[in-house]
């Protein structure tokens, strides 16, 4: 792995859930870690692994020769870059910026084409596994952009992912990581239906997952999901009902950008949108389960 003191100082802007152990485990490793989040116990936690931090955005940023970006969605990563927080004016040509979040792929682009004017590279690397696999190193981390520029920014992935997966041109990643979320949403929907059917017929929940595991129904939601965190009735899995929603309409946005029939991603976005309106903001994902054995949404999806 490259020297992390070769790399420069890295800006970090998103400490957040999944931001904060992402940048505290490259101040671990040795990267010279400057972040910013306007909560002070983001802050404190990444000071704590040995990084700097601030409130502001372009303070970070300011001489930096990488940016890493961790926001809500590419229209907060815009603002911060460009806008109001302006953080890309403290950067000289040549600069790199990580869009880490789950940003929209064609404003990806359109972000990557503006910095481009400036001098400044782009590559979108958004990530897959949630809070446990930040903590262990082992997200799967889409990457798309120019391959100088995936090369430039490896150590840096490698420091907190196992699996870094260039997928094509810039905005390729954010377009697989929606796609793949719609996946992962479709069947843990399937697999929710398919315990709360079975429950109503008489059987226990626990022994179809247990079929389905070891038959062809098995996927990801059944194997990590539906025991730990939905049978269980915890619904602690560290993502939210909110998040996915977001990713799943960027999903459904982009099939219907692209001029693709959709009706599957349109029908699951739709779907995780009711189910996010009514369970609320806090809700974790998983809590779709709820969702769909209430009698409120029996009744939505008759009318």
């Amino acid at each position: 792995m490259t020297d992390p003191a070769m790399q420069g100082p890295v800006a970090f802007i998103g400490l957040g859930m999944m931001g904060g152990p992402m940048a505290a485990r490259l101040a671990t490793a040795g990267f010279d870690v400057h972040g910013a989040d306007p909560v002070e116990t983001a802050r404190s936690a990444l000071i704590a692994a040995g990084g700097k931090a601030s409130t502001s955005a372009a303070e970070a940023a300011e001489g930096a020769q990488i940016v890493i970006t961790m926001l809500p969605d590419g229209k907060v990563v815009r603002d911060v870059l460009l806008g109001e927080g302006r953080a890309a004016s403290g950067l000289a040509a040549g600069a790199l910026v990580i869009d880490m979040s789950s940003s929209a792929p064609m404003q990806t682009r359109e972000l990557a084409s503006d910095l481009g004017e400036r001098g400044i590279s782009l590559i979108d690397a958004p990530v897959s596994g949630g809070v446990r696999r930040v903590l262990d190193g082992s997200l799967t981390i889409m990457v798309g952009g120019e391959s100088r520029d995936i090369e430039r920014a490896r150590p840096l992935l490698a420091a907190m992912g196992k699996a870094i997966i260039p997928t094509g041109p810039v905005g390729s990643g954010h377009a697989v990581k929606a796609l793949n979320n719609y996946v992962s949403a479709a069947g843990l929907a399937a697999a929710c239906e398919a315990a709360l059917v079975a429950e109503k017929f008489g059987i226990d929940p626990g022994v179809l997952v247990d079929v389905l595991n070891v038959s062809t129904g098995k996927n990801n939601s059944t194997e990590v999901k539906m025991k730990p965190f939905i049978l269980s009735g915890t619904y602690a899995s560290g993502f939210s009902m909110t998040l996915m929603a977001k990713d799943l309409r960027t999903a459904a946005e982009l099939a219907h950008e692209l001029g693709v029939g959709e009706p599957g991603t349109q029908s699951v976005a739709d779907l995780w949108r009711r189910a996010s309106e009514q369970l609320g903001r806090a809700a974790d994902h998983t809590e779709i389960y709820r969702f769909l054995a209430t009698s409120d949404n029996e009744t939505q999806q008759e009318e």
